[in-house]
Parts: C-alpha cells; sequence; structure tokens
C-alpha cells in the first residue's frame, strides 16, 4: 500500500516545493495571496470533511492540496490546462517523481477543469461536451476527486455556486458520497 503521509513528507521537504511556497499576491479567486496561504486554507477545509474521509484518503487528499497550485509561480500564465508548461502540468510532472498513482496524477491535472467548464457556460452559453467526456473518462475515484474539489473551491475568494453548478453536471454520471450538500 502507497505510504501518502510518506510522499508529504517527501514533497514538503523538497526545494521546488520550498521555493514556491511564497509566489502570489492577492487575485481575484485567490484573495490570500501566496501558495502557501492557499495551502493553509485549504487544509482548514480538510478539516471539516475529515469526519467524511478515510484515513488513506485524507493523507491523498493532502498530497493534492500541497501539491495542485504549488508551481503557478513557474507556469506560462494562460496556459491550457494540459500544455507542458501549464501550472496543473509542471504540479502533476512534479508529483510524479514521487508518487505512480495515475489517478492522483489525474486529479492534479484536471483539477482546474470544473471551473474552466463553469467559465464556458457562463460566457459562452454551452460547455465543451469532449472537455467533460475527458474529464468524466479521466478520474477514477470520484469520491476523492469531488472531496478535493469541495476543499479547494470553498475558499474565501471563490463562490459557491460554481461547485454547485458542476455538482448538477454530472450527477448520474459519477458515483460518490459527496454531494452538493457537503459544500462547506
Amino acid at each position: 500500500m502507497t505510504d501518502y503521509k510518506h510522499i508529504l513528507e517527501s514533497i514538503t521537504r523538497d526545494a521546488r516545493y520550498q521555493r514556491n511556497l511564497d509566489w502570489g499576491k492577492a487575485r481575484p479567486g485567490h484573495p490570500e495571496g501566496a501558495v502557501r496561504a492557499h495551502i493553509a486554507e485549504l487544509e482548514r477545509n480538510l478539516d471539516a470533511l475529515r469526519h467524511k474521509l478515510s484515513e488513506i484518503d485524507y493523507w491523498r487528499l493532502r498530497v493534492l492540496i500541497h501539491t495542485h497550485d504549488t508551481f503557478k509561480g513557474e507556469a506560462q500564465p494562460g496556459a491550457p490546462i494540459t500544455a507542458g508548461n501549464s501550472h496543473a502540468s509542471l504540479a502533476r510532472a512534479f508529483l510524479a517523481d514521487f508518487c505512480n498513482d495515475t489517478d492522483m496524477l489525474a486529479m492534479v491535472q484536471y483539477h482546474d477543469v470544473p471551473f474552466a467548464l463553469w467559465r464556458q457556460s457562463t460566457f459562452r452559453g454551452k460547455i465543451n461536451q469532449e472537455r467533460l467526456t475527458t474529464l468524466l473518462a479521466s478520474i477514477g475515484d470520484w469520491n476523492l476527486f469531488l472531496a478535493f474539489t469541495i476543499v479547494d473551491g470553498c475558499t474565501e475568494g471563490k463562490d459557491r455556486d460554481k461547485l454547485r453548478w458542476f455538482f448538477r453536471q454530472i450527477a448520474g454520471k459519477v458515483e460518490s458520497t459527496f454531494t452538493e450538500a457537503d459544500i462547506l
């Protein structure tokens, strides 16, 4: 069995991780500014959901929290999520140095797709169905992905209605114990 607590300890000691913690300033969606502050806020959200999680999922979520946005400072601004120089791809490559869990790697890669789909819906009046289909096929553990989506989407600078919209889009398409009712 993979020891995610040990993986997290290795990640947080890594120089690449350490050098990115203080990147960021207050901006839309992230009024907390630095990556370090975002991680702290997400860990508080995780504590609120801990009662619904197994021990292993708790540690898997902590790994996701500590990797998903850590490479924003090194990313090409505006790069598509799947581009090699996007923050998601950089985070996935970093996580791959510590973990070969393909589902976790997919979650880091696609963690911003729900928001991107919401933006398409809002500004174009429709979503890219192929992109949604890719997300649905790429994630195996929807319970973990939705828990992470809640943890990451329930911060001070983010509107919960975007999460509710995403939950409605995937209703009946995935299996999870997490529902709209779990949004913090």
